[in-house]
């Protein structure tokens, strides 16, 4: 009698097998094309239900921040749903004009502030009263969130956007008949966004901040991991500084847009039930429309070599944290799959050894885990372990277990069974995500601008299934080093001495 976990095994095998012998079908589905602008177009056509699904991928994210305006990427996220000229407001010429006048005014708020100790705070003070009104004089003429309902009252789902270290994306799926309705919406937004509420919405972020960083301890470690682990590249930013973000402008924005959201550097996946014809004549109609643009500056500024660990420390009464992080390279390195499958190892739920051995047999952590690439992979970045030592144990226990882990993959080579394990799981994943028009048309616009070719989708997984126990124990050999390694944890805050103490 098979077993419940092989019988499943074996069906995600096959699936799995099925996904890779009708790529050629596959294929045959998938239309591509690129405008004269630049963007690009990738369509695959699916007849299950009458729905379609949308993913705009603009490849820049934070890394692209100007320096002294980081969380700036981050804002186009909360400025989507705002509208354009025609959705959105009661008077849009009235608007704008409310719209420029908040900005003379800031102009001039700024411009004191740039004389430093010079500056005349009554003046400051009267001016900032100013903005207070104009802002809310400007806000009176919108109609909240009537981009977002135009959308869902047409029947689409989904609707939102997210922002990474690499990339910002738009998303939701729609009834096939609405087709026309999101490429009309969505052009308009992109060719000219309206900058509505923005500084609203830039309270919004700091608050996310406060949340995510300041009031979280493992959100506090993990910007000091970063802040350490990087020097120069601008991975070293988890999320926007405050006082950055407290002081970002529209007319920033209006600046990055230019910049990065010109059609070259945007590509949109489309999935589901829909004509590839009829896709590239409402392309060509609404996004074609929207000038070309020279292509965004690349990111040059290269981490320098780390010649020693480095370690940091966060007070916080909080229950403590360890993570333990190592530079690797980026995803298009040819040892990007061995990452992988070594994060797989060490922490693919309950048969990690992490689990195993941390939680399970010596219990002396609550949770541990790994993560192949933090915080994104275009650029060379971290392979990251963590634990959360449990009550009783201590964070130096925790580490020294951690690296006994690490050595014993360096001197041993690993089971067959648990590479297989690892790898089916691996796949499973990817099978699962390719399961919905959202996940599919998600994978597709990420490959395609990640590694030139949505194909690499299917020929990651020989990649994954080429990764040996030999390649393995080679590169936590070359990379899962003290030199290189950058670690941060928690610790108790001191007690406050007494004089007497003192003496």
């Amino acid at each position: 009698m098979i077993t419940t976990w092989r019988w499943c095994l074996a069906f995600l095998l096959a699936a799995a097998a099925c996904l890779g012998q009708s790529l050629a079908e596959f294929e045959k589905r998938v239309t591509e094309f690129t405008l004269d602008n630049g963007m690009h177009f990738i369509v695959l056509k699916r007849d299950p239900a009458p729905v379609v699904s949308f993913y705009a991928y603009v490849d820049a994210g934070a890394v692209n921040d100007p320096r002294g305006k980081t969380g700036l990427a981050h804002m186009f996220e909360h400025m989507v749903g705002k509208g354009t000229t025609r959705v959105g407001t009661t008077d849009w010429a009235r608007e704008q004009e409310a719209l420029e006048e908040v900005e003379r005014i800031y102009d001039q708020i700024e411009e004191e502030r740039r004389k430093g100790p010079r500056a005349d705070r009554a003046k400051l003070e009267q001016l900032e009263a100013r903005l207070r009104a104009a802002i809310e004089q400007a806000n009176a003429y919108v109609k909240p969130n009537e981009y977002v309902r135009l959308f869902e009252v047409n029947g689409a789902v989904g609707f939102n956007a997210g922002t990474g270290s690499d990339y910002t994306v738009y998303f939701c799926s729609m009834p096939s008949n609405r087709l026309e309705l999101w490429f009309l919406l969505v052009s308009e937004w992109m060719r000219r966004p309206v900058y509505r509420e923005f500084y609203k919405e830039r309270d919004v972020v700091r608050e996310e901040r406060r949340m995510r960083v300041e009031s979280s301890p493992q959100g506090k470690l993990q910007e000091v991991l970063m802040a350490t682990a990087f020097l120069a590249h601008p991975y070293r930013i988890l999320v926007g500084w405050a006082s950055d973000i407290e002081n970002l402008r529209a007319q920033d924005a209006a600046e990055f847009h230019r910049t990065y959201y010109v059609p070259g550097n945007i590509t949109i996946a489309i999935a589901g039930d829909v004509d590839a014809a009829e896709v590239k004549r409402l392309a060509e109609r609404y996004f074609g429309r929207i000038p070309p643009g020279p292509q965004p500056p690349r990111v040059i500024t290269e981490e320098p070599p780390q010649e020693g660990e480095r370690r940091v420390v966060v007070e916080s009464p909080a229950q403590p944290v360890l993570l333990i992080a190592y530079k690797r390279p980026d995803q298009r390195h040819p040892d990007d799959p061995v990452f992988d499958v070594l994060a797989g190892l060490l922490a693919s739920g309950r048969t990690g050894l992490l689990y195993k051995e941390l939680v399970r047999d010596k219990r002396i952590a609550l949770a541990a885990g790994a993560v192949p690439a933090v915080p994104a992979a275009k650029y060379p970045s971290l392979f990251l372990l963590y634990s959360v030592p449990n009550a009783g144990h201590t964070v130096e226990e925790n580490e020294k277990a951690v690296y006994e882990i690490l050595e014993r993959l360096k001197r041993e080579p690993v089971e067959e069974a648990a590479l297989a394990r690892v790898k089916t799981k691996i796949r499973a994943d990817l099978v699962r995500q390719l399961a919905s028009n959202a996940g599919l048309a998600r994978q597709l616009a990420f490959y395609h601008v990640n590694y030139g070719n949505w194909r690499t989708l299917f020929t990651g997984i020989e990649q994954i299934e080429a990764v040996t126990a030999g390649d393995v124990q080679r590169v936590a050999r070359q990379y899962l080093n003290r030199k290189t390694r950058t670690v941060a944890h928690h610790v108790k805050p001191e007690t406050p001495q007494t004089e007497e103490d003192r003496r």
